[in-house]
């Protein structure tokens, strides 16, 4: 079993996501199905779409229809468009595609949004798997795009059950974070004119040999100097910079719980494998880059091509087997940030991964949607298998399709049994001392109490930045709703006793 071990090396900053902005809400905001109706002007509109994402994947105007728990509102001349790439193997007419709401009239938007993506439920017999592992990114307030749910029709002819998921845009980046000045890189070839893995191999300074593998989708510029800094950066400083400088460039602890959350759900469609599908921001308020989720439909260990055993046994530290993917191997070979990282997911596993938090979560999904997946013709999976991979595996294209429920017991145990994540440790050459910390976890006030006095009190985050010290401590009230989110160690001494207490802010 691993041990988690506190090191207190050095200081991290945990930016906190901008709040306040409503871009969404009315579809993204509440559990429901929304109606969407699709109307193009074009009677031979499929041909027209695959031809053009068979070609320059240009958009086709069509009109829109949109219900949603807030009524319905139609808009004219919008752009339609067919998206994805494995997903677009999906059998059939029911493919991936993307609405750009101001594509032929400017300025136009719905619920303040200029784009919305539809997903088709490729390998995923519950449809559920994108959408519960957003929902946990959005609780643990790691940045990723939301989802809803869509019966979509088609010229009145009804196409199917789609997953609806946010664009990845300058919106995005100022609800999310309040900044969107800088550079946003979509990483991933995504098999569309691209000739390489997004896997921050440093491959010289020429922007030219990155161009397949990264796409700059917001502040269009011909200056990629500050990727291919990063990327010189990961690839080529000295274990001691890179241990000591990788928060002054990678916004860290919310990676490190980005990439903790990968791991804890097997999703591998991502840097963490498949070196795509996901974004990288580059903040120009804190100058630090940003790592957001894209594309998480194969969660739950549906990809695993070429990673050997059962998903729910996925090493955790899995930096991507014999791929290279230096970030993360770099972290992991590095004893200070590995430990950081395993306290990130030491406290995802209690909070979110865990069957109480998502079991019932599952329920209501399934229950909210059964009647819209049951009454799509054009799925890939049938009803029965619907119902059953909540709770058991199936076959599906690429290997297993893992029970939902089973996969989240069985991978919270393998976590259990591999990595120590108890709350407090007490060591004591003279008897401990009684001392209590609650509630934990906390969000506004943390009350500490303890019956014999201390000479000092410490509080660390978990990457070991002291962000508190107090002389002869008494019992006292934090007010912590300011204080970023994740874990922290308040160590107590007197002249015979430690007690290092173990507390989550969330």
């Amino acid at each position: 079993m691993r041990n988690f071990i506190p090191l207190f090396l050095f200081a991290l900053c945990n930016f906190p996501h901008a709040s306040g902005q409503t871009e969404g809400n009315n579809v993204f905001g509440s559990d429901q199905v929304l109606s969407v109706d699709v109307t193009f002007y074009d009677s031979d509109f499929w041909n027209l779409l695959i031809d053009e994402y068979e070609g320059d994947q240009n958009y086709i105007p069509a009109a829109i229809s949109i219900t949603t728990l807030d009524g319905t509102t139609a808009l004219d001349s919008v752009g339609i468009r067919l998206k994805g790439n494995s997903s677009m193997n999906h059998p059939g007419d029911k493919k991936p595609f993307k609405v750009d709401f101001n594509r032929f009239i400017s300025g136009q938007s719905y619920d303040l949004l200029k784009k919305l993506n539809f997903n088709n439920g490729f390998k995923d017999p519950t449809f559920v798997r994108e959408k519960i592992f957003y929902d946990v990114c959005e609780a643990a307030n790691i940045l990723a795009p939301r989802a809803t749910f869509a019966e979509v029709s088609f010229n009145g002819i009804p196409w199917g059950f789609y997953t609806v998921v946010e664009q990845i845009d300058d919106q995005f980046l100022d609800r999310s974070i309040g900044d969107d000045a800088g550079h946003l890189f979509k990483a991933g070839s995504n098999f569309n004119n691209g000739d390489g893995e997004a896997s921050l191999v440093y491959l010289g300074s020429n922007q030219a040999l990155y161009e397949g593998a990264y796409e700059l989708k917001q502040n269009e510029s011909d200056d990629w100097s500050d990727l291919i800094g990063l990327i010189d950066f990961i690839n080529n400083t000295s274990n001691e910079v890179f241990e000591a400088e990788l928060a002054d460039h990678l916004d860290l602890t919310p990676y490190l719980q980005s990439a903790a959350l990968d791991n804890l759900f097997s999703n591998l469609d991502t840097y963490t494998l498949s070196a795509r599908n996901y974004y990288l921001y580059h903040n120009m308020t804190t100058n630090r880059w940003q790592w957001i989720k894209w594309d998480s439909n194969e969660t739950f260990g549906s990809y695993a091509f070429g990673v050997p055993g059962n998903m729910t046994e996925l090493d955790l530290d899995f930096d991507g087997g014999n791929q290279d993917r230096p970030l993360l191997e770099r972290i992991m070979e590095s004893d200070a940030l590995r430990e950081a990282y395993y306290a990130e997911m030491c406290w995802l596993r209690e909070n979110w991964f865990n069957s109480a938090f998502l079991e019932p979560r599952l329920d209501e999904l399934k229950a909210l949607i059964q009647s819209a997946v049951y009454a799509d013709d054009n799925k890939m999976y049938s009803n029965n298998q619907f119902e059953n991979n909540f709770n058991t595996n199936q076959g599906g294209m690429g290997g297993t399709l893992y029970g939902l429920k089973p996969f989240i017991e069985d991978r919270a145990d393998y976590v259990d049994s591999n990595l120590d994540c108890t709350t407090s440790i007490a060591y004591s050459d003279a008897g401990n001392a009684s001392v209590s910390v609650y509630p934990n976890p906390a969000s506004e006030e943390l009350n500490i109490a303890f019956d014999e006095p201390f000479t000092s009190l410490c509080i660390f985050n978990a990457q070991g930045q002291e962000v508190l010290k107090m002389m002869n401590p008494k019992p006292t009230v934090l007010r912590i709703q300011d204080w970023p989110q994740g874990v922290y160690l308040m160590v107590f001494e007197t002249a015979t006793c430690t007690e290092t207490t173990r507390v989550i802010l969330q």
